[in-house]
């Protein structure tokens, strides 16, 4: 069996690239959304990109740890008006096939995609700690 070399990710990390580089934020309104200085969300954002280039680069996994967090969902609607939440880990690279209410077969997904809350809360770690 053929192990890979992990680099870990805290979530914080994940959550620094997701704002800058995903959703396009300015370090400022990145660092309010996480509730952390403008300084320390750079150290975060560069120690984030150093790990995953290390990972890119060097053919490890990435494996993301850290305390309690939120998951995205997506917000979907029928044709039938009928709307529903799916978990993230439900729609990696898919969408619903049909309402889970009525069965309509078309779907389409509403935005902006809401927040699930895993363990203690948006932007919390173990200990109550702010990111």
């Amino acid at each position: 069996m053929y192990l890979l070399e992990e680099v870990q990710l805290a979530v914080e990390e994940l959550e620094a690239l997701r704002l800058k580089d995903l959703e396009g934020l300015e370090q400022e309104d990145c660092a309010k959304e996480m509730g952390i200085s403008r300084p320390t969300f750079q150290r975060v954002l560069n120690s984030a990109r150093h790990k995953v280039a290390d990972a890119l680069i060097n053919g490890k996994a990435l494996r993301v740890e850290g305390g309690n967090f939120e998951l995205a969902s997506r917000r979907f609607r029928c044709g039938n008006g009928h709307e529903w939440d799916v978990p993230f880990e439900f729609l990696v690279g898919v969408q619903p096939e049909a309402c889970p209410t009525c069965h309509d077969p078309v779907v389409v997904p509403v935005s902006p995609p809401g927040v699930i809350k895993m363990g203690g809360g948006r932007g919390r770690c173990r200990g109550g700690r702010r990111w």
